[in-house]
């Protein structure tokens, strides 16, 4: 019982010390509502995890290993977001959205070399994205995905069908976004891959293996169909919008 008890809080924080002051400062101020409860959790969350200017953190939102948390200034993470750095921490760059019920875990209970999650600047996480980072997930600035992508930079060795499988180990390579990818609603990448800058993968894409820069991808498994270079003027749309938050980051 003992032991199971302190691989839960050494789960949870860098000891219990820091476990018991993590859970004091996100139980008193976690839970508050409204323009408010940001405001207030902007101020006091610098106690347990490290901002670089100001962030804004909806109610709702847990987080575990905050000695491990670093966010950029303007960071936005929406209601229900879980973050969990245990050990090599979980980083996102300035003016990066991550949306609702989205989960960034770094549960390296392997000692895995290279666990840990870096989101560059600017980004949009969409809804229900999933990163699982024990192989270690970088993502350059101006990504945006769609709701419910995943990246799982983990896998399972399951090649002995006489030994179950959550008894033959895991393999984690990690994998990479560049600058100005973006992905469509529900792709998943899988570990090892690495997308090349300016790639457009399509909805529902499974991507297995590396893609150019300035690919355009869609199917099961992913397949290059294009080249963003070779696109010609008239495959541009006619009404083309532009978001207020585009607008408020060209601002800043």
């Amino acid at each position: 019982m003992l032991n199971q008890l302190r691989y839960y809080i050494t789960g949870q924080a860098a000891g219990f010390p820091r476990y018991i002051w993590e859970q004091l400062i996100f139980g008193l101020f976690g839970w508050i509502p409204t323009v408010l409860g940001v405001g207030i959790r902007a101020v006091m969350y610098r106690l347990v995890i490290k901002m670089k200017g100001t962030a804004a953190i909806e109610y709702g939102v847990r987080l575990a290993y905050g000695s491990h948390i670093t966010l950029g200034k303007r960071v936005y993470l929406d209601h229900g977001v879980y973050l969990h750095a245990l050990p090599a921490g979980i980083a996102i760059g300035e003016n990066t959205m991550v949306m609702h019920h989205s989960m960034l875990h770094v549960f390296n209970f392997r000692g895995l070399p290279h666990a840990g999650i870096t989101i560059g600047k600017n980004c949009f996480i969409g809804e229900f994205n999933v990163f699982r980072g024990q192989g270690g997930i970088t993502l350059g600035d101006d990504v945006y995905t769609g709701p419910q992508v995943q990246f799982v930079a983990v896998n399972h060795v399951f090649s002995n069908p006489n030994t179950p499988i959550r008894e033959q180990g895991i393999t984690a390579k990690g994998i990479v976004v560049e600058d100005d990818v973006w992905l469509g609603a529900g792709v998943t990448v899988v570990d090892g891959v690495t997308i090349g800058r300016g790639s457009v993968i399509g909805a529902g894409a499974v991507v297995t293996g590396d893609l150019p820069p300035y690919s355009i991808a869609v199917g099961v498994p992913a397949k290059r169909i294009k080249d963003r270079r070779e696109m010609k003027p008239g495959d541009t749309p006619s009404d083309i919008f532009f978001g207020e938050l585009e607008q408020l980051r060209r601002n800043i």
